[in-house]
């Protein structure tokens, strides 16, 4: 497949979503808060327990991409603490670079992205890429961000049981472990089914509204760092853990690949603007991380483009 063909099928739909998203973020006054809480607390688990219910994937196969995403993730996180200490000393400097460097934009992107590339195993394979992040970002995310604040980085911890995600996966599994898993046909999966696909154009036009809210200004010189890490090294990183752990299905190594070289994700936004404070190269953290989510998303185009090209020819796997 030509790189040409791979950008028209599975990147340019992706792109053109979200900048309607964009569009509308730039045009008119919406709030993408309420279409987040819907998202968070409807589709999202609804597309979680549909997708793993009917997934056809081993249970072996799950808990290996579990495996590898945490693995990615401790060394990720421990290259971009190395490099955040030597490039920022400050603590929310370091915290800020660690986490839009490990914690790719799995869900509103890495979904969409995987599905068209990689079709129903790639959706599958991204849910459970997701799921696995959600738990990280929750915990570990939270203890980065909040370093210093042992009370706020607490209370943030628990957030983790709020969050609807985790227990559409325990259901699932748990459904699948009890052969109580309703038909793919029935009224029951069909719905969820529909409910779920909704949730990966809703989360393409959060992405683009997020992004039309972003103010990048005078911050664009401060970010090359960290973009490096997301989209240079990242991708690189998740490759090697995968090609270590080994899959006996190809394309899920390659979805994990690819979802680890997604974009930086909206979240690390949210955890440093409630837990953090200061700056990063002497802009506010908020403008430095909002950059990193922009320059990432637009530098995504070629890298996804070729990586799925160079996965697609099974040149990794």
């Amino acid at each position: 497949m030509s790189l040409l063909s791979i950008f028209a099928t599975a990147i340019l739909p992706i792109f053109a979503i979200a900048v309607v998203g964009f569009v509308l973020g730039r045009t008119r006054d919406i709030d993408p808060g309420p279409l987040n809480t819907v998202t968070v607390y409807v589709l999202a688990p609804a597309l979680v327990f549909h997708s793993l219910a009917t997934t056809e994937l081993a249970a072996g196969t799950l808990a290996s991409v579990a495996l590898a995403v945490v693995a990615y993730h401790v060394v990720m996180i421990l290259i971009a603490e190395g490099v955040g200490r030597l490039v920022d000393g400050a603590t929310t400097g370091v915290s800020a670079i660690v986490l839009v460097s490990a914690f790719p934009n799995s869900g509103n992107f890495g979904i969409p992205v995987s599905e068209f590339a990689f079709g129903e195993t790639g959706r599958a394979t991204a849910v459970l890429y997701l799921t696995t992040q959600s738990v990280l970002v929750y915990t570990v995310g939270i203890y980065i961000a909040s370093r210093g604040s042992s009370e706020g980085a607490l209370a943030g911890v628990k957030r983790v049981f709020t969050v609807p995600l985790i227990y559409a996966v325990l259901a699932a599994l748990a459904a699948r472990s009890l052969n109580l898993v309703p038909p793919a046909e029935s009224t029951a999966m069909e719905t969820l089914g529909l409910v779920g696909d909704s949730a990966i154009p809703i989360m393409l036009l959060i992405l683009g509204l997020q992004l039309a809210e972003t103010n990048y200004g005078a911050t664009l010189r401060q970010v090359g760092t960290a973009t490096v890490l997301k989209m240079g090294v990242a991708p690189l990183v998740a490759a090697g853990v995968a090609l270590a752990i080994g899959f006996s299905d190809p394309t899920v190594g390659r979805v994990v690949v690819l979802e680890s070289a997604m974009p930086a994700a909206i979240t690390p936004l949210i955890l440093l603007v409630e837990f953090g404070e200061g700056e990063v190269g002497g802009v506010p953290v908020e403008s430095f991380v909002s950059t990193v989510v922009l320059v990432t998303t637009l530098v995504s185009i070629p890298v996804l483009t070729g990586l799925i090209a160079l996965l697609d020819a099974g040149l990794l796997f």
